[in-house]
């Protein structure tokens, strides 16, 4: 648990920020902040999150005037969540100890915050970009596609995904239970505040160049792949269930038809090697949907869930004994098939077979085989998630849905 110094009454307005070894821009950020609280009159405070600083930030971040909360747990998101709950006021401002966001401009925020807005969002974009502020591929390429993605997915307006200065009411915010420790943070805040119907506002927020002397935490390919695979896992539906169960459907009518059918329907090909694409489609096809299923069960685990009632069947189906099942009657039947050829081969002295005859045989037995499989292994593989989980929390049940999981 972190150590709060010096906690306070209920307050308007908490400043929050996350600190890392920021000594050399933390005093400024700090006076800049309360030179706001002041002139605009409101009875709030300035908020340190340390998460581990060696540079004295701490003793630092007091004698200028900001309480302090220490945070053991490594991590961006992790030292927000602690300074969440450890604020005192009813608004939250968070924003970056680099110097890089002026907290003496936080006046559209706090005017958004008390029209009865949840969350006030910065927009870099509609605010300005001072020069040297973002590198150019934050700012042309990772930024861009990722909150374009996320307005896409999740319906939401937000124009820049990954503004870290942003102002909240701070019950609605935990509320939302946020869970990750990462930089994906700032993406899983927005996700579920878009998905459980928060009021969101967007405000112009200047960016500058921050004031360190070293490089910043954030890993570029590392944290991009880490909000990509958060946005991934709040998408299955629509990224991996329904494309998946289309191919599969079409794979699968092409299959019957060229199995049924051995003469050409019109212009329509059904030979072996429509066949055969049509199995490949089908394993592919499995397999997306299987993909989604996993992804379902993974943030339901992993208490990231914003329960939707169409994803209920997915983690029934993740836990229950259907896929074991199903995938050893595929496997069996597949391998029926097979073995059935060989021994009509054999019967032959394993002569020379019809090519035609053979492959419309062996093409749908493969394919039930390669996806029997793949239904024993992803069984195995969803029990041993959640295994790991359970273990990981002493067995306590997640957030969200809990169905009843044969087996669990």
């Amino acid at each position: 648990m972190p150590t709060v110094v010096g906690a306070g009454p209920q307050l308007e307005l908490t400043i929050l920020m996350p600190c890392l070894n920021e000594a050399r821009t933390l005093p400024t950020c700090i006076g800049k902040a309360k030179a706001f609280l002041a002139l605009a009159g409101i009875h709030g405070e300035v908020l340190v999150a340390d998460n581990g600083s060696t540079d004295g930030s701490q003793r630092l971040a007091a004698s200028c005037g900001a309480r302090v909360v220490d945070v053991p747990v490594r991590g961006y998101g992790a030292a927000l969540i602690a300074g969440i709950d450890a604020a005192a006021g009813r608004y939250v401002i968070m924003g970056d100890a680099d110097d890089s966001y002026d907290f003496g401009a936080l006046a559209p925020f706090v005017a958004e915050l008390r029209g009865g807005n949840q969350l006030v969002m910065g927009n870099r974009f509609r605010g300005g970009i001072l020069p040297s502020a973002m590198p150019p591929l934050h700012r042309y390429l990772g930024n861009p596609v990722l909150s374009f993605m996320g307005r896409l997915f999740f319906k939401s307006k937000i124009g820049d995904f990954h503004c870290g200065l942003r102002g909240f009411e701070r019950e609605a915010i935990r509320q939302l239970e946020l869970s990750c420790e990462g930089m994906e943070f700032a993406s899983e805040m927005i996700v579920k505040a878009s998905l459980s119907g928060l009021r969101v506002a967007e405000v112009p927020t200047v960016l500058s160049p921050d004031g360190r002397d070293r490089p910043p935490h954030l890993r570029t390919w590392r944290d991009g792949w880490r909000h990509f695979r958060f946005l991934l896992l709040f998408t299955p539906r629509w990224l991996f269930l329904y494309p998946g169960a289309v191919l599969t459907l079409l794979s699968l009518t092409q299959l019957l038809l060229a199995h049924f059918h051995p003469v050409n329907l019109g212009r329509w090909p059904v030979g072996i090697h429509t066949q055969l694409f049509a199995a490949a489609g089908m394993v592919v096809g499995y397999q997306t949907m299987l993909f989604a299923m996993g992804a379902v069960l993974a943030r339901h685990c992993a208490r990231l869930n914003t329960p939707h009632p169409r994803e209920r069947w997915a983690l029934r189906a993740a836990g229950g004994g259907w896929l074991s099942v199903g995938g050893a009657l595929a496997t069996l039947a597949g391998l029926a098939m097979c073995a059935s050829l060989t021994w009509q081969w054999g019967r032959t002295g394993f002569g020379a077979l019809d090519p035609e005859t053979a492959m419309r045989q062996i093409i749908p037995g493969v394919a039930l085989l390669l996806m029997g499989t793949q239904s024993l292994l992803a069984a195995i593989f969803f029990a041993a998630l959640r295994s790991a989980f359970d273990l990981r929390r002493g067995a306590r049940p997640a957030h969200g849905i809990e169905p009843e999981l044969p087996g669990t």
